[in-house]
């Protein structure tokens, strides 16, 4: 009698087991990671993003880079002039070149300013787009936690793929 008691204890012990067990892996989180740099690089919205600020700033850029080409070509001549030209004008024609320099920093930083603060406009709507996305497929499957930064992840929790082609589905 004592065996019996003893083996049907064991039974009760590993069937609790089995539902604690059971119910533990159903109560456990499901968590997905997003690479944000990846949806950054390869998401059509943020390819068109990139296409839209290249075209907007491209027009500016391409005189800046004039801009710069004729000063240095100014500064050269200048060099190459310098000791067959009197004092003053070789004085004239250094703060001509000091003057030239000072306005082209500031309208290349000024260019650098306005395109950094067009880019996080952009990708702030790249962005936005893509944590609907990431929302929409956390519910559809499923996912408790959805992250975003990470030190480490493991591949398989790793869902940027799922919402790149959702984003690029999505009109």
């Amino acid at each position: 009698m004592k065996s019996m008691s003893y083996s049907r204890c064991l039974v009760l012990l590993l069937g609790a087991a089995a539902l604690v067990s059971h119910a533990q892996a159903e109560d456990a989180a499901r968590i997905g990671y997003v690479n944000t740099d990846r949806i950054f690089r390869e998401a059509n919205t943020a390819k068109a993003a990139q296409v839209k600020l290249e075209q907007e700033f491209s027009k500016r850029e391409k005189e800046l880079v004039d801009i710069g080409n004729t000063l240095k070509t100014a500064s050269d001549k200048l060099e190459r002039e310098a000791p067959t030209l009197s004092e003053a004008q070789r004085n004239s024609r250094q703060k001509t070149l000091v003057d030239q320099d000072r306005d082209f920093q500031r309208k290349r930083r000024e260019f650098q300013e306005d395109l950094n603060a067009r880019k996080n406009e952009e990708l702030q709507q790249v962005l936005e787009r893509a944590n609907k996305v990431v929302k929409t497929v956390a519910e559809a499957e499923k996912y408790d936690v959805v992250l975003q930064e990470a030190v480490y992840i493991n591949p398989r929790l790793d869902i940027t793929d799922k919402v790149i082609k959702a984003l690029n589905a999505a009109k």
